[in-house]
């Protein structure tokens, strides 16, 4: 007989079951979308992010210590230390080489510029453009055409074994020079490759192979910074702990958890004699945009969900409104009101299963489109999120037409019967 009374049910209100398992869908649509992006969005927004450079440094050891007695620094008066080049593939051999997407070396030098007969001194860097690296068994390419992305060229990019260099566009203009054109620099004739433009402080300097800036300072293997690109996660409370004061276990999960602290630890590390750290303006503002889009997402999400419960509550009103006859029969015939009760919450539950079903399908279609519009890539939906998907379903649906079920099952049998409220 319940089975009967459900199906009739079903039968009879094919409209507003209709509309009331639409609703459910279209929230379970959102949320499976909503869900399947961010539980996928950490490493795909971080990608994106990376394109606003490198968010560690590393440094060697000498220059962050301070020393100072009355507030006169004792530091010697040196050209300070550098980073060996050789030792820089052991950034591929941390734990999180994975999560390190690139890294570019920093050599900066003052050469001797000759022009019509004048010398003047001017800023240079070395660096690696794209420079393929060996760490083992493993190759790897690495510079900063990876780390600074957003440098641009006019003419080529020279090769890292070449005697080319590129020109700041400030310097270029200041200099009359151009694409093409021969330079001078220390008794060294150079070809202009390209002409640089960063909107940064390399617009007025050279930019060349790290091998030919070693070479004009004397220093072969010499390296001031090195800049890493990785992606990692916003830092927290626990991010920010001293790892010495961290007892075993805590430990591990710390240096096992890729915040920007954590891998930073590890290239000092990896690199003897060096100093690791993250660029706090870049760190951070990943940290908040993070933060910020996951904040939305859930929003969106508990947006839809309240929006398809108040469709549920408004169609499963107007079902009892209809039904109340049969509501007042049942009670008449002795039906409690945990029967009375239970039919309803059986076709809720009924509704949800097959909204959520429905939502499902649609979710994971709607999440791989937001994947391939936004982000160009594909958004996999995992099979174990059907019964999270479900569960949410069942409990808006009740949670919708629980006001409604309550008022039918304080239905006075005698008005009801009547068609009275």
């Amino acid at each position: 007989m319940f089975v009967r009374l459900v199906y009739e049910s079903f039968r009879r209100q094919k409209r507003r079951k209709l509309l009331a398992g639409a609703a459910i869908t279209l929230g379970v649509t959102v949320a499976t979308a909503m869900i399947a992006v961010a539980t996928d969005i950490g490493d795909k927004i971080n990608r994106e992010l990376r394109t606003i450079g490198a968010n560690l440094v590393i440094t060697p050891q000498e220059d962050s210590l301070d020393v100072e007695i009355g507030g006169v620094n004792l530091k010697p008066p040196t050209d300070g230390e550098f980073l060996d080049e050789a030792d820089l593939p052991k950034i591929r051999g941390t734990f999180w080489r994975n999560n390190i997407t690139g890294f570019a070396p920093m050599l900066p030098v003052t050469v001797a510029l000759e022009q019509n007969g004048k010398k003047q001194d001017v800023p240079l860097v070395g660096t690696y453009f794209v420079k393929r690296l060996t760490f083992g068994k493993e190759e790897f390419t690495t510079g900063v055409r990876s780390t600074h992305p957003w440098w641009k060229v006019s003419g080529a990019w020279p090769e890292d074994s070449s005697r080319d260099v590129l020109l700041g566009e400030r310097l270029a203009r200041r200099l009359a020079i151009k694409t093409g054109d021969d330079v001078t620099l220390s008794g060294r004739r150079l070809r202009v490759a390209g002409i640089l433009s960063t909107g940064g402080a390399e617009d007025g300097q050279i930019v060349a192979p790290l091998g030919l800036a070693q070479e004009i300072l004397g220093k072969p293997g010499a390296v001031r910074r090195v800049y890493v690109s990785a992606l990692t996660k916003p830092e927290d409370a626990f991010a920010r702990r001293d790892p010495k004061s961290m007892s075993g276990p805590i430990y591990d999960r710390w240096y096992c958890s890729p915040y920007p602290q954590s891998i930073a630890y590890q290239l000092q590390e990896a690199i003897p004699h060096s100093h690791a750290e993250q660029i706090r303006q870049v760190a951070q503002n990943e940290g908040a945009v993070l933060t910020r889009i996951e904040g939305l997402i859930f929003l969106i999400t508990l947006a839809a969900l309240l929006a398809s419960a108040l469709a549920v509550s408004a169609a499963m009103a107007t079902a009892i409104f209809e039904r109340r006859a049969e509501v007042g029969l049942m009670k008449a015939l002795g039906a409690g009101r945990g029967a009375v009760a239970s039919i309803f919450f059986a076709e809720a539950a009924l509704l949800a299963l097959a909204g959520g079903v429905v939502g499902f399908a649609a979710g994971g279609l709607l999440a791989r489109q937001i994947g391939h519009a936004i982000f160009n890539s594909q958004i996999a939906i995992q099979p174990v999120l059907l019964p999270v998907i479900l569960a949410i379903a069942v409990m808006v649906t009740f949670a919708g037409s629980a006001a409604a079920i309550r008022r039918a099952v304080g239905l006075d049998p005698v008005f009801a019967l009547r068609g009275e409220l």
